[in-house]
């Protein structure tokens, strides 16, 4: 028996160890190194690299993309949620595997996808052309910000539902039944019964979408294409490490620890709603 205790406790501290060696190098290291660099030639550097017109342009962009990505996933993932678990109806199934193509799909090819679709050789750029024409306005849809939230918000589509719906699998149908027994209406049931129990997967779904959204590039960079105006934060970073001289270097590492200041903000919020949902159970 003492054997065997002794041997799981070297089992245990092996595995811990592994852990803490495998977080401290492939994350903890690498954000340090950001920190490190972004201030390599001086606060006062740091402070110039984050003010420059393209940086607050990219830093407009993203939080724009990012608000309208949440807002249309939020909406989406719990018209979406509430229907899966809900009701039943054909191609169920087919809508609830769909969901999930974000997932499984390259970022680049979404934004690939978008350019085939409204660029100017895609069978929906007529359609565009032709509502431009009606309103009198010059909307364009690649290369521009539409495309930029578009791809955003492609990219972010399954979080907020994908933390709803296992919520609403395991309440069951039977409170909802009852209280439409009772008289309740739907959008009663759902503000009186339902939400109450999915408040803090919806909440968490929303960081994760919002976390998602930020730090996008792939899908982002296929339909992005003037910096100064559609340009995104990991877009800037890009570009300036690319530029290749010592002071853009810098100051790529400058805009990149704020990223990881928004990231560890994000990850705080995502801790004090796990809490609170940890109370309230």
């Amino acid at each position: 028996m003492d054997a065997k205790k002794k041997e799981g406790g070297v089992t245990k501290v092996v595995l811990i160890t592994i852990s803490v060696l495998f977080i401290f190098l492939m994350l903890v290291m690498p954000l340090i190194s950001v920190i490190v660099n972004s201030l390599k030639k001086g606060f006062e550097f740091y402070i110039e690299s984050l003010s420059t017109e393209y940086v607050i342009s990219s830093l407009k962009v993203t939080l724009l993309a990012t608000v309208i990505a949440v807002v249309v996933n939020t909406f989406f993932g719990l018209v979406a949620s509430w229907l899966l678990t809900k009701f039943t109806f054909k191609g169920k199934q087919v809508l609830a595997t769909l969901i999930d193509v974000p997932f499984s799909i390259s970022p680049v090819i979404a934004g690939l996808a978008f350019i085939m679709t409204f660029g100017r050789l895609g069978w929906a750029s007529p359609l565009v052309d032709k509502l431009n024409e009606f309103l009198g306005t010059d909307i364009q849809i690649v290369f521009a910000l539409p495309g930029v939230c578009l791809a955003t918000i492609f990219v972010t589509f399954p979080f907020v539902s994908r933390e709803i719906i296992p919520v609403l699998n395991a309440q069951g149908k039977d409170e909802e039944e009852a209280a439409a027994l009772m008289g309740a209406k739907g959008l009663t049931i759902f503000r009186k019964v339902t939400f109450p129990h999915i408040k803090w997967a919806l909440i968490y779904g929303i960081i994760l979408c919002t976390a998602r959204a930020l730090g996008e590039f792939g899908a982002v960079n296929a339909l992005s294409k003037t910096r100064g105006q559609t340009f995104t934060l990991p877009l800037e970073i890009d570009a300036l490490y690319l530029a290749g001289s010592s002071d853009s270097i810098v100051g790529a590492f400058a805009v990149s620890s704020l990223l990881v200041i928004i990231a560890i903000i994000v990850l705080i919020l995502r801790n004090i709603f796990e809490h609170s949902n940890k109370k309230d159970i």
